[in-house]
C-alpha cells in the first residue's frame, strides 16, 4: 500500500502550477516541503515562501505536519512570495541603532538642526543630560539584549516591514529629540523631584525589563524539561510573573511612562500611548496562546497590567 502523498504548488496570484511533488512522506513537514520547493527554485529560499491551504487562506507555520492538515492524498498549496527577509538579530539591531546614534545628534546640536548660533551648544538645563544618559542607556542594554541574551528563532521578517519599523522608530527618536533637546527647552514643573522620582522609577523598570528577558532567555534554553511557561524565581524583578503574562512589556511601559514625567515633552507621551497600545496587543496575543498550550496556567494572571489588563 502506497502511503506517500502528492503535494501540488500553485501560484496564489495566477493559479499557474509551480511544482508537482510526488511521493511526500505523510509525516512532512511545511518546512520539508518548502525545502523542497528552494530546490527547484532557488530565488525563493524558505523564509521567503508563504504556504496556505486556500489562495487567501492563513499561512502554514513550517511545524506543521503534512498529515494532519485536511487535505486528501494530493494536497494543493498556494505559495506567495514574501519578498526579501532579514533575520530577527538583524531586524532588532536595525531598529534599536537608529534611535540611539540619532538622539545624540540632536543632543550635541550637530549644525543645521537648530540655529547655527546654537550648533554644538549645550543645554543649562540638568534634566537635558540626564534625559540623553536615560535615553542612551535604554538603547544600549536593547542592543546588548540583542546580542547577548535574546534567543531568536529561525523566523524572519520582510524587508519593507523593516523599513517600515524602523521609520517609526527612527522618527518618533528624532521628533521627541527635537524637543528635548531644543534650546527653547523648560525644564518639568516640579523640577529637580519631579525628574528624580521619574528617574529612579525609569531605572527600576529597567532593571525589571532585563531581568525578564534574561529569565525567558533561559527558559528558552532549557529544552531538557520541555515545554514550560514562564514562573517567577528568586530575582524580585520576576515576581510580576506572578500577575502579568508578559512583565518585560509591562516594565518597557513604564520605562517610557517614567521618561515622559521626567521630560514633561508631549512627543514622548504621544510615543508612549502608541507604545503601549502596540505592547498590549502583543501582550493579549502571547497570554491567549499561553491559556490555550497549559491547562495548569495560573488563572489570576492577565497580560500586562497586573488585575486589569
Amino acid at each position: 500500500m502506497d502511503l506517500h502523498l502528492k503535494v501540488e504548488v500553485l501560484d496564489a496570484k495566477t493559479r499557474e502550477q509551480l511544482c508537482f511533488l510526488d511521493k511526500v512522506e505523510p509525516h512532512s513537514t511545511i518546512g520539508d516541503i518548502k525545502s523542497l520547493f528552494y530546490k527547484l527554485y532557488p530565488r525563493w529560499y524558505p523564509a521567503r515562501q508563504s504556504l496556505t491551504l486556500d489562495p487567501k487562506g492563513k499561512f502554514l507555520r513550517d511545524e506543521e505536519i503534512l498529515q494532519s492538515l485536511p487535505v486528501g492524498t494530493t494536497a494543493t498549496m498556494y505559495f506567495k512570495d514574501l519578498g526579501p527577509q532579514l533575520g530577527w538579530t538583524t531586524v532588532f539591531f536595525a531598529e534599536n541603532i537608529g534611535p540611539l546614534l540619532i538622539y545624540l545628534l540632536f543632543y550635541f546640536r550637530v549644525p543645521y538642526i537648530y540655529s547655527d548660533r546654537c550648533a554644538f551648544t549645550s543645554s543649562p538645563h540638568k534634566v537635558v543630560t540626564m534625559a540623553c544618559v536615560c535615553h542612551t542607556f535604554h538603547y544600549l542594554k536593547r542592543l546588548i539584549e540583542t546580542i547577548f541574551v535574546h534567543r531568536f528563532s529561525h523566523g524572519s521578517m520582510p524587508l519593507r516591514t523593516i523599513v517600515k519599523n524602523c521609520l517609526y522608530y527612527w522618527g518618533f527618536s528624532a521628533w521627541l529629540a527635537y524637543y528635548i533637546n531644543h534650546p527653547l527647552y523648560t525644564p518639568p514643573s516640579y523640577g529637580e523631584v519631579q525628574v528624580h522620582y521619574a528617574m529612579v522609577i525609569f531605572a527600576i523598570c529597567e532593571m525589571g525589563n532585563f531581568s525578564i528577558h534574561l529569565s525567558l532567555s533561559h527558559l528558552r534554553g532549557d529544552r531538557s524539561r520541555g515545554r514550560r511557561f514562564p514562573a517567577p524565581s528568586k530575582n524580585p524583578f520576576t515576581w510580576l510573573f506572578f500577575f502579568v503574562s508578559c512583565p518585560n512589556h509591562t516594565y518597557e511601559v513604564g520605562t517610557w511612562v517614567s521618561f515622559s514625567i521626567m521630560t514633561q515633552c508631549l512627543p514622548v507621551a504621544v510615543f508612549t500611548v502608541l507604545g503601549f497600545i502596540q505592547m498590549t496587543v502583543w501582550a493579549k496575543g502571547k497570554h491567549r496562546a499561553y491559556v490555550r498550550e497549559f491547562k495548569d496556567y495560573p488563572a489570576v494572571r492577565v497580560a500586562i497590567i497586573p488585575l486589569i489588563l
